[in-house]
């Protein structure tokens, strides 16, 4: 486990308040003491922890990856934000781009060519953990001269199919 300024934030909080509430029950300070410091770890551990798990929008970042990103669709948003930051795709031709992402999923509709535009890619991230998460991720991929010139993110709602 490695110790952070969070941590040592988020234990102390739970200390303070478990022993606010033992001081409701037993007077004795050092009853108290003993008792809040023998169930801060566990009331983390199994309470506080979870919850900030459960409503926090924290993933794990990764490093682009070719193999899981066709391994795992569900996954990658995981690797896109560095792909993003780092530009590690910008600058490579259509063919390079689909060897390494594979085919595109959907094409972006163009009104102006009143069909889909061939130079825009799109391709789902999946959906980031989180309790109140109601958004997809998705990326656009923009090529000029089929290049990639700009890796564009943004979320769409999550629907489902009705069944008949």
């Amino acid at each position: 486990m490695i110790i952070t300024p969070f941590l040592v934030i988020c234990f102390s909080v739970v200390f303070v308040l478990l022993f606010l509430f033992i001081k409701t029950i037993d007077k004795r300070k050092w009853l108290t003491i003993l008792v809040s410091l023998a169930l801060t770890p566990l009331v983390y551990f199994y309470v506080v922890y979870p919850l900030i798990n459960i409503f926090s929008n924290y993933h794990h970042q990764k490093y682009f990856n070719s193999e899981q990103w066709t391994l795992k669709p569900n996954l990658r948003y995981e690797m896109i934000d560095y792909t993003i930051s780092s530009d590690t795709l910008i600058g490579l031709q259509k063919n390079e781009i689909k060897r390494l992402l594979g085919q595109a999923e959907w094409l972006t509709w163009s009104d102006s060519l009143k069909a889909h535009n061939p130079d825009r890619w799109n391709y789902a991230m999946g959906i980031e953990p989180g309790a109140l998460n109601t958004m997809k991720e998705c990326i656009e991929l923009s090529f000029k001269n089929d290049t990639l010139i700009k890796i564009t993110p943004y979320q769409e709602e999550i629907t489902f199919d009705a069944k008949n």
